[in-house]
């Protein structure tokens, strides 16, 4: 089946990916001409550079249709290959090296044109400097920076003349140009190729032709500040797209298929539907099957974000990608391929990123319409003088003073530099920017919603609490159901064990372990017969609980943790609590959400009491709408998606592949970088700490760091504009110009190191670096009785 069969099968919808746009002026283009075709509603995302086209029953159109009116507008199209051929072309082909090598040369010529930059503004601007022959070394250096360095941006003013639009491009190309033509007309036609020609530095104003003037400077630094703002946006941009390669990674790689009654060991890309297979104790479940042999407990918080492990049995489903922690396994593949529960994820994450709103960057807004305006004024200070009869050379003079002063080297500066110094400092406090289109929505954001597992609490099972029967001490409870829980693999008795060692040191020797199936564990220690596992496991031994700690029981699961029975010899001596611990620092970081004017809302697949308990001790109101328990990946995404569709502004926090989606679609967000690698990637910011204050933080820094930008873009937009008028009167001393660009420049780059001085909130330990503290058990002399 073609490409255009399956698209014509999928309905009215289908994606392109566009090559060539280089600012979000580009991906309005390519709306528009995409939006004028009769029945065509298109969306094109600069940041994912693909379009989303919605076709109407009026559309008698194919998708080569489509690719074509793209390629109209000087911009490339193509039909995208699904996420799981994507992924697996680039590993084969290596798209993803190729992607890098693109990228990699970006950043040779920025940082090469930068190299050659300095030292021609160095002589330019600095008449001690200026030895016999400096104006011809200077050219010799700017030479290979307008030619080479500067060629991205003549090749898409020349592809924006051919569409007859015009952008940033088309701007930078034009003055830098200019620029360098009259330098060299100068250098040769004129005076200022002369010996001991020097630039005095003189803040006059006159009129004359230049023609011993030169504008070296303003050719290779604008170049040079252009091209670093690009490579800045292209890195964010590169690793933003990192989510569904991270994603569709976390799948299994080879399966032990059961095949005439052996196993065979293939890749899972090879496995049917049908198909039995085995997992064992550690290993990935290959994809989406239905048990058929064996129990054990199988790892699903990576999908469901459920902190315990899910006990399966004969007939229970199974999901690709989890982990089987138990026993081994036989499954029967369900589904395979694209249809599993992990491609459905990988499926969400990309259209929730291919849905977020395009967010013009605020250069390009500007640039927008000062672009146009400043080639019309230019155009018409030409006309102007050339019909005063004051000459061509005046004309032209004039003409190239007001595409100068117009080039926006400060403007260039503005948002990747204070980018630069906000991100630095960002890393310093644990907190990674992904990139400028991230700092507009902190702003308007007004509510946080916090996935629990992982983010709010440490995604780790512990042991909070032993309720000990009367006459019975903690130490002996401890010691001899540590000891039998230290001797398997199981988390919750991982959870058991580790909290033991903690209080009382040491455990003693298990003689005799058994592991009794989907109930719990016994053993010998110390001569006692130990039992330590579900209610049930005891019943049956006839070790029934006090009524105390029947009670004790019901009250800890009535707030959704774990309770698991201990008795020896005979007799049910107590209970062990265990539950997913709530970091020391998630209540404080509620508090300082509420600071900022944020909603704080509660969302997890755990059940409501779990979440209603977790949200009452970290001060999150328990009131309806502000607790979201028991929910799916793609329900995660809905929640997200109704918040906002009631007019909210909502930021994300989570950790999870299964937060992966709904990181995408929120407005802002946070992925803490102590979970999941899709979870940091689909996120706008990444918390390299699992300390959820650093949320609070760094919507601050980001507030902080746009309102740098948006400070620097004014004062950038201002110096050229007040000084157009001068450059159109004649009046505009090449001094003065380069004098005005340098200050510009310096204005911009002072703004943006006051974000050095940025500060974490008082209590913060992110100077450190330290993380959270682990949770403490609880310290008690006497047993809990009720």
């Amino acid at each position: 089946m073609s490409e255009t069969e399956e698209i014509s099968e999928a309905g009215d919808r289908l994606e392109l990916a566009i090559g060539g746009m280089t600012c979000a002026a580009c991906a309005n283009r390519v709306e528009r001409r995409l939006n004028r075709l009769e029945g065509v509603t298109a969306s094109v995302n600069f940041a994912t550079e693909k379009a989303r086209v919605s076709l109407d029953a009026r559309a008698a159109l194919t998708p080569e249709d489509l690719i074509a009116q793209v390629e109209k507008a000087g911009y490339s199209a193509e039909l995208p290959a699904p996420p799981a051929a994507r992924s697996s072309a680039a590993e084969q082909d290596g798209t993803g090296d190729a992607e890098d090598a693109a990228l990699d040369s970006l950043r040779q010529r920025a940082f090469v044109s930068l190299a050659l930059a300095i030292p021609v503004i160095a002589l330019s601007m600095v008449p001690a400097w200026q030895f016999t022959y400096w104006q011809w070394a200077a050219l010799t250096l700017t030479a290979p920076v307008i030619v080479w360095g500067a060629a991205p941006f003549h090749l898409a003013a020349w592809k924006n003349l051919r569409a007859g639009t015009a952008t940033m491009d088309t701007l930078v190309s034009m003055g830098t140009g200019a620029a360098f033509l009259w330098s060299l007309y100068a250098l040769f036609l004129g005076t200022a190729g002369e010996p001991g020609m020097v630039h005095p530095f003189e803040l006059t104003i006159s009129r004359g032709d230049s023609a011993g003037n030169i504008y070296l400077e303003v050719t290779a630094g604008v170049v040079a500040a252009i091209l670093l703002g690009r490579y800045f946006e292209a890195r964010s941009k590169r690793r933003a797209g990192a989510a569904l390669r991270t994603l569709l990674g976390l799948g299994a790689k080879d399966v032990a298929v059961l095949r005439g009654g052996r196993e065979e060991r293939i890749a899972v890309e090879e496995l049917a539907e049908g198909e039995r297979f085995v997992v064992r104790p550690g290993e990935k479940i290959a994809t989406d099957g239905v048990v058929e042999e064996g129990t054990s407990a199988v790892d699903m918080s990576m999908l469901t974000g459920e902190s315990v492990p899910v006990e399966v049995a004969p007939g229970s489903t199974v999901a690709g990608a989890t982990v089987n922690s138990g026993g081994r396994l036989v499954v029967r593949a369900t589904r395979v391929g694209s249809d599993t529960q992990l491609a459905q994820m990988a499926k969400l994450v990309e259209e929730a990123q291919n849905g977020k709103a395009a967010i013009q960057r605020l250069a390009d807004r500007i640039a927008g319409v000062f672009v146009p305006v400043a080639i019309m004024i230019a155009v018409a200070v030409l006309g102007f003088w050339l019909g005063t009869g004051n000459g061509a050379a005046a004309a032209f003079t004039a003409a190239v003073a007001v595409l100068i002063i117009a080039c926006p080297c400060a403007l260039g500066l503005a948002t990747p530099l204070a980018l630069m110094v906000g991100t630095g400092r960002g890393a310093q406090m644990g907190i990674l920017i992904k990139g400028p289109e991230v700092l507009e929505n902190t702003r308007r954001v007004d509510t946080v919603v916090l996935d629990k597992t992982g983010t709010v609490t440490s995604g780790r099972m512990a042991l909070l609490d032993v309720l000990a029967a009367e006459g019975e001490r903690d130490e002996d409870v401890l010691r001899l159901a540590g000891a039998v829980e230290n001797a398997s693999e199981h988390p919750i008795a991982q959870a058991i064990a580790a909290g033991a060692t903690q209080r009382i040191g040491a455990l003693p020797q298990v003689e005799e372990f058994g592991n009794i199936e989907g109930k719990g564990v016994q053993g010998a220690v110390e001569g006692h017969r130990v039992l330590v596992g579900r209610v049930s496991l005891l019943t049956d031994r006839a070790q029934r609980l006090p009524a105390e700690l029947e009670r004790a029981k019901a009250a800890a699961e009535a707030k959704g943790h774990t309770a698991v029975a201990v008795g020896w010899d005979g007799a049910a001596r107590a209970v062990l609590v265990v539950a997913d611990a709530i970091k020391p620092t998630s209540a404080e970081a509620v508090r300082r959400f509420r600071d900022l004017g944020l909603r704080p809302i509660l969302l997890t697949g755990d059940n409501t009491a779990v979440a209603r308990s977790v949200a009452a001790e970290v001060g999150i109101d328990t009131g309806e709408g502000t607790v979201i328990a028991e929910v799916l990946p793609e329900d995660k995404v809905d929640v997200i998606k109704r918040l906002q569709d009631e007019g909210r502004s909502v930021a994300m926090v989570g950790d999870g592949v299964n937060d992966a989606a709904a990181l995408a679609q929120a407005d802002l967000g946070l992925s803490m970088g102590t979970g999941t690698d899709v979870a940091i990637e689909a996120g706008d910011l990444t918390l390299v700490r699992g300390d959820l204050r650093a949320a609070a933080d760094a919507i601050r820094l980001s507030r902080r760091t746009l309102g740098t930008i948006k400070g620097n873009l004014f004062w950038a937009f201002a110096y050229n504009a007040s000084a157009i008028p001068l450059a159109a009167a004649g009046l505009l001393n090449p001094m003065i110009a380069g004098a005005a660009m340098a200050f510009s420049s310096v204005f911009v780059v002072g703004n943006s190191l006051r974000l050095r001085r940025f500060r974490p909130l008082a209590g913060d330990d992110a100077e450190t670096g330290a993380g959270p503290a682990a949770p403490r058990f609880p310290e008690r002399e006497r047993p809990v009785t009720t």
